[in-house]
């Protein structure tokens, strides 16, 4: 059958119009009368073969977000050609925007599919979590680098800096995150609406205004961008905190920028060289970036008509939100037993064992009840990833820690029944805590220090947690090997232009970022991290291990990035770093610090950029300036960071240490320094190498090799069975907060997940596109903000406010909450081997 001509519409679309580039020349568009075939086109359509469906299958396959059923030809035929039919009888010209259409339009990846028809275009995207969350529809004309988008931008971005930077250095500490930022701004934006001037300025011929018209959604998601690029701070400063405050060493100033910005710019350089694997895509979902998606567009009122018979996006919003910020304060301030819902420790609070498995701060939760939002969504929102993610981190949470790691304990395996079961801590021979500072001569390692002290002791689930991420690593290669590498190659030679679905084809509209522009960052930042290693005479890294960084953060954002889009969940990568360096430069703790520090943010840099480049691309905001605002923030956002970092060190009297009177004792710094000395001072050659007491954890790297392959054969032989939905990967990596996280947070969150994203999701499918996500946000910003309330209202004052009853006291006097373990040793005895 001859596919029907696009009509090209030569006058100026009206504003609002649902632009969609067609096949044609760049800047064609397909008028509205094309959209619907005529009823002699919707007859004409073949019905697809059998073959065909088999070939969607295996074309498909690595995608478990798709579901093959409803989308196979055969299925999609039918549905479409009565659709089709039904539109053509009634005259059906197509809403102004349906983002929770009941047809999931097929979209082949392939620029050559073989079933080829005139839906090869999709009006909507084949994801029912894409069509709930993000509009179809794009406004080109809309005003994006506006006055109010800078000025906002950079005013949201000085005080998240201020505020995160200050208070992470501090214990018990609270965090502004992006979604309050992104709550915050609409109020002040639409302030500057009517408080700004409409004048029109004219300089040297350029004319501009302060005040464009409505504060509008793309300016809205590009302040948010601004400050989700410097809201977790900057890795790599906690190695100038660390050599200036725990080594003794002097850092130049030199240094801490260029490696700042150098560190940064690299990653966001990786996130340009991804787009094409990872943003362009539309199978790459990306499920944080469709919350946030939700949110906007509930927030600007964004979607179509509304439906008179369910309550509003917006309404719904609100009093989600007011319910959570209430709520919290009953676990958060009012009966923090609830948070902590260790039930059975509190029936016998002193009995080592049951403490050991039920409790919630050294133990293993098996008390499963939480009934605190920041526990359940502790590694990540359960309402975002996918179900089938979450049931892959369950089941091997349950195999991992509630099945092996008790039986490792109790019976002393490692000497690890001497220690509190899960603990992020490591521990000496006497079962005290490991003192780092007793193997150091000067900031530099000590051999001798080390053999008159002790060995490093792990607990249970922690060692467990190294050898299962020695486990993630190689599965990341194998997995995406596997399953990608058709698509990997495909992509390499394929533009925007060869995508198929809506958003895609809107972003036609704006010129793209070239390849050279990243590059350029690219080279430029790789060349601020050669000086900054130069000169620093501490580094103790050589020109070459930091090639090797880069080089590892390079091959690992893509698997990476993939994953992520794909699933929701980050592999961390931390310990490989670690591992890798510390075998080939052992006793150079320094050098261990700069070398995990480069490879960990130039890979989680590239897919935090290429995530907010997703975001753009839902959004419909122009590349270019997307690219501007993330170089932009990245930089200023270095200089600002290090500045505030230099002056508190500065000017904080005791600032880093347990003795610090006002909590500024840096407790995430001092975990950072303690791993330099264990796996840089140390080294891993003392720790796993044949005849050390962790050698057997070594056997997880061809575990997590081999394990990944009879599951991509299995899913090809039974391509509709469950076992497409096995991700080792995923399976490893999830279990990546442990410790200190516990039972209650992976078991109610992969629980809440299997509610709202299995459940809800199959039986009331329109509440679940309607309300599922915006559920999410607003449950994150009423924690978030009832967070920031409770901790200046209450906690940080001078006195502050504590409310002393059982509800509040009942977790804490357990042995779960002391650490108690189920074995001593005697007087005088030291736990494991005699020598060293």
């Amino acid at each position: 059958m001859e596919e029907p001509k696009a009509t090209v519409v030569t006058e100026d679309e009206p504003k609002g119009f649902t632009t969609a580039i067609g096949p044609g020349a760049p800047g064609e568009t397909l008028s509205q009368e094309n959209q619907n075939p005529s009823p002699t086109e919707v007859d004409s359509i073949e019905e697809p073969q059998e073959s065909d469906d088999n070939y969607f299958y295996m074309d498909h396959l690595n995608d478990p977000n798709m579901d093959l059923r409803e989308n196979r030809p055969s299925s999609l035929h039918h549905r479409v050609t009565a659709a089709s039919k039904k539109k053509v009888e009634a005259g059906y010209d197509g809403s102004d925007l349906d983002t929770e259409s009941q047809y999931d339009h097929y979209s082949s990846s392939r620029p050559d599919s073989r079933i080829s028809t005139a839906l090869d275009f999709d009006d909507e995207s084949p994801y029912p979590e894409v069509r709930a969350a993000v509009s179809s529809v794009d406004d080109p004309l809309m005003p994006v680098a506006t006055f109010r988008m800078w000025f906002l931008g950079i005013l949201f971005m000085v005080v998240m800096i201020f505020f995160n930077q200050i208070f992470a250095m501090r214990y018990p500490s609270v965090y502004l995150t992006g979604i309050v930022i992104q709550l915050l701004a609409l109020p002040f934006g639409k302030l500057l609406e009517r408080c700004l001037p409409r004048k029109i300025f004219n300089i040297f011929g350029y004319r501009f205004t302060l005040n464009p018209g409505p504060f509008n959604i793309k300016e809205h998601v590009c302040i948010t961008v601004m400050t989700n690029i410097v809201a977790s701070g900057i890795y790599i400063t906690e190695v100038s905190l660390s050599q200036r405050v725990f080594y003794g060493q002097s850092v130049p100033y030199s240094f801490q920028i260029l490696i700042a910005i150098g560190s940064q710019t690299f990653g966001f350089s990786l996130g340009g060289f991804l787009r094409k694997f990872v943003v362009w895509p539309s199978s790459m979902i990306w499920p944080g970036a469709l919350v946030n998606s939700t949110l906007f567009n509930t927030l600007h009122k964004n979607y179509g008509q509304t439906d008179k018979n369910h309550m509003s996006r917006e309404l719904f919003f609100v009093y989600a939100l007011v319910g959570s910020f209430v709520w919290y304060w009953v676990p958060g301030f009012l009966f923090t037993g609830l948070t902590f819902f260790s039930w059975i420790c509190w029936i016998v609070p002193r009995n080592p064992t049951v403490n050991a498995l039920f409790g919630v701060n050294t133990g293993l939760g098996m008390s499963v009840l939480t009934f605190d939002w920041s526990m359940i969504a502790f590694i990540g929102s359960p309402l975002v990833t996918p179900w089938w993610s979450e049931m892959n981190t369950a089941i091997a949470f349950v195999l991992v820690f509630w099945v092996a790691c008790p039986i490792i304990y109790f019976t002393n395996v490692w000497h690890s029944a001497y220690f509190p079961i899960s603990s992020y801590f490591s521990w000496d021979n006497t079962g005290g805590m490991y003192q780092a500072k007793e193997i150091l001569t000067d900031g530099v390692f000590d051999l001798a220090k080390y053999q008159a002290y002790s060995p490093v002791f792990m607990s249970a689930s922690l060692a467990l947690a190294y050898g299962i991420a020695f486990a993630a690593f190689p599965s990341v290669f194998v997995h995406t090997f596997l399953w990608f590498r058709k698509d990997i190659v495909r992509r390499f030679r394929s533009t925007l232009k060869d995508e198929r679905d809506i958003h895609s084809r809107l972003m036609q509209y704006y010129p793209e970022v070239p390849f050279w522009w990243y590059l350029i960052v690219g080279v430029v930042s790789f060349v601020f991290l050669v000086i900054a290693i130069e000169i620093n005479p501490n580094s103790q890294l050589p020109i070459w291990g930091l090639f090797l960084a880069c080089a590892l953060a390079m091959i690992l954002a893509l698997p990476l990035a993939m994953l992520h889009a794909i699933t929701n969940q980050q592999v961390p990568t931390q310990v490989m770093h670690e591992l890798i360096i510390g075998y080939i430069l052992p006793g150079r703790p320094i050098a261990n610090m700069l070398f995990k520090g480069l490879a960990f943010t130039g890979t989680n840099q590239a897919i935090i950029f290429a995530g907010d480049l997703k975001l753009g691309h839902y959004m419909k905001i122009p590349p270019r300036i997307m690219f501007t605002i993330q170089v932009f923030s990245a930089v200023i956002g270095c200089f600002l960071i290090t500045g505030v970092q230099n002056w508190m060190l500065s000017n904080i009297p005791d600032v880093c240490t347990p003795q610090q009177k006002d909590g500024f004792r840096c407790p995430g710094s001092t975990t950072f320094f303690t791993a330099s000395v264990i796996w840089g001072g140390v080294s891993p050659v003392r720790i796993f190498s044949s005849g050390q007491i962790y050698n057997g954890l070594l056997w997880l790297f061809p575990i997590g090799f081999f394990l990944p392959i009879p599951f991509y054969f299995l899913a090809r032989r039974y391509p509709l069975s469950f076992w497409r939905y096995i991700n080792i990967p995923i399976f490893f990596a999830g279990l990546g907060a442990m410790p200190p996280a516990s039972g209650i947070n992976y078991i109610s969150w992969a629980a809440t997940g299997f509610i709202f994203n299995y459940l809800i999701r199959r039986m009331h499918f329109r509440w679940w596109m309607r309300y599922n996500y915006i559920l999410s946000a607003a449950l994150d910003s009423g924690v978030g903000i009832a967070m920031i309330v409770i901790f200046f209202a209450l906690q940080f004052p001078s006195g502050h406010v504590q409310l002393n009853w059982w509800g509040n006291r009942v977790w804490i006097n357990t042995d779960d909450a002391d650490g108690t373990p189920i074995r001593f040793p005697a007087e005088g005895e030291l736990i494991g081997p005699s020598t060293w």
